[in-house]
């Protein structure tokens, strides 16, 4: 019996042994990775000197620090999104840019319609639509032709000179192309209110909901991550950038009674032609009004 017991004290000895020298290990590895070895998540720092159209972006404050944290966090992150925004403004801002000077808007302004559409021809769940996102009343409202067989929202061309036409009527109204750009996403009669109610004139002083309160911090984290793709880990070679092919244009102020037919007599296609002028909305154009249209017909 006794030899019994120190068998057994031995081997509690033992066993207990084993499980501290395999916690020290346990301890000492620490617990596995789930990724990569390489891979890490870091911090950002706030750039100093950041500005939205010539106006300065007050992040030594505590809220404005946090809220452009979040942006350049979210914008950072989402790499796969980051890195088509940037293959898509090497593609569309030479036609955006000189459309803006032209108007007099400030070139940060190409980065509101990245925010708006990512620099495509899509739909918000509101039914604003195109680059630069236009409700179906605020585009008839500034002369753009909005039905079902023509819809110039989708008109590059055309939606950017109407983007720079309300932007300026803000800019006016607000004294600040930052609330400018608020009043884009918001409205200027909400802006105006928002204002007067809140007795402030500034755009980071105001209290909004939570869309507006990003907007702004969204379109300055967009414009540093493109201007600026490198320091923020996005890596690529100037092949991998996406390019418009070249067109040339086609005056028509008649009607088309079928646009792949006519697609065809410039040796191109139905696919082809929709894709340089999604503004054509069916497969024909009605034009009643004899209006004179620009075709682009791609150039091969």
């Amino acid at each position: 019996m006794q030899k019994t017991i120190r068998n057994l004290g031995f081997f509690s000895t033992t066993i207990l042994s084993f499980f501290f020298l395999n916690a020290v290990y346990i301890s000492d590895v620490g617990p596995e990775k789930n990724t990569a070895e390489t891979y890490k998540i870091k911090a950002l720092k706030i750039p100093k000197g950041l500005t939205f159209a010539g106006e300065k972006v007050p992040t030594e404050r505590h809220d404005i620090k946090e809220r452009m944290d979040r942006e350049l966090l979210v914008n950072t992150y989402w790499q796969s999104n980051g890195l088509l925004l940037i293959k898509r403004a090497h593609k569309y801002f030479p036609i955006i840019e000189p459309l803006l000077k032209k108007y007099g808007i400030p070139d940060d302004f190409k980065y509101l319609a990245v925010a708006e559409s990512g620099l495509q021809n899509n739909s918000s769940p509101a039914g604003a639509s195109g680059f630069w996102h236009f409700l179906r009343s605020s585009a008839k409202e500034y002369g753009l032709e909005v039905n079902r067989n023509v819809d110039e929202r989708y008109n590059l061309e055309l939606a950017t000179k109407v983007a720079a036409e309300y932007l300026k009527k803000s800019k006016e109204r607000f004294g600040s192309w930052t609330l400018a750009a608020a009043a884009y996403n918001a409205g200027n009669a909400r802006i105006s209110r928002r204002l007067k109610t809140q007795q402030v004139d500034d755009y980071y002083d105001l209290l909004l909901n939570s869309e507006t309160s990003r907007y702004v911090f969204r379109i300055v984290a967009l414009k540093e991550i493109l201007s600026n793709p490198k320091n923020y880990g996005f890596e690529f070679e100037k092949e991998d950038l996406y390019i418009l092919p070249p067109t040339r244009s086609v005056k028509v102020d008649t009607a088309i009674a079928n646009i792949a037919s006519f697609a065809k007599k410039f040796g191109t296609n139905y696919k082809e032609l929709k894709l340089h002028n999604p503004w054509l909305r069916e497969n024909k154009l009605n034009n009643k009004s004899r209006k004179l249209y620009h075709i682009k017909i791609p150039v091969k």
